[in-house]
């Protein structure tokens, strides 16, 4: 009787812990998912790749009647990506997880309203917030977004 409540006891344990280790999240990781900025006009996939976190659009607010998908990347210096879709473009590109930190660093984020690439940090705040920071070279010269999660 001692060895199949053993047994039992065992085979929940394991199970339990499969489900348990699932639902871990790594520290670096926490930036992954859907975010919504605070203006509430633009939504980014945050995704890793390569050990990179980079982030593309996958909503924007529709103005002037033009359908979503048919926004293009008109202020786009280089001409031959102008007419690129501004749905699912990548804006945010090679951060790195800093665990020193908790923070991703060193990373480039595009502004396709100016057509202007920025360096770019990004953090999650205490109240689960992210703020990403788009800098030209020095982290005190920008402008910080903020996004919560959806």
């Amino acid at each position: 009787m001692n060895t199949k409540f053993l047994f039992v006891f065992f085979v929940l344990v394991f199970f339990t812990g499969i489900n348990l280790s699932a639902n871990i999240v790594l520290p670096e990781e926490q930036i992954c998912g859907k975010w919504e900025s605070s203006e509430k006009n633009l939504i980014v996939q945050v995704y890793k790749q390569n050990n990179k976190f980079k982030a593309e659009i996958v909503w924007i607010v529709n103005t002037g009647g033009k359908p979503l998908d048919t926004w293009t990347d008109v202020n786009n210096p280089d001409e031959s990506l102008r007419s690129r879709k501004i749905l699912g473009m990548s804006v945010l590109n090679d951060l790195c997880y800093k665990p020193e930190t908790n923070s991703w660093e060193d990373g480039m984020i595009y502004d396709a309203q100016h057509g202007r690439d920025w360096n770019a940090s990004a953090y999650i705040d205490k109240n689960g917030f992210l703020k990403v920071k788009g800098y030209w070279h020095f982290k005190f010269i920008g402008k910080t977004l903020t996004f919560k999660r959806v």
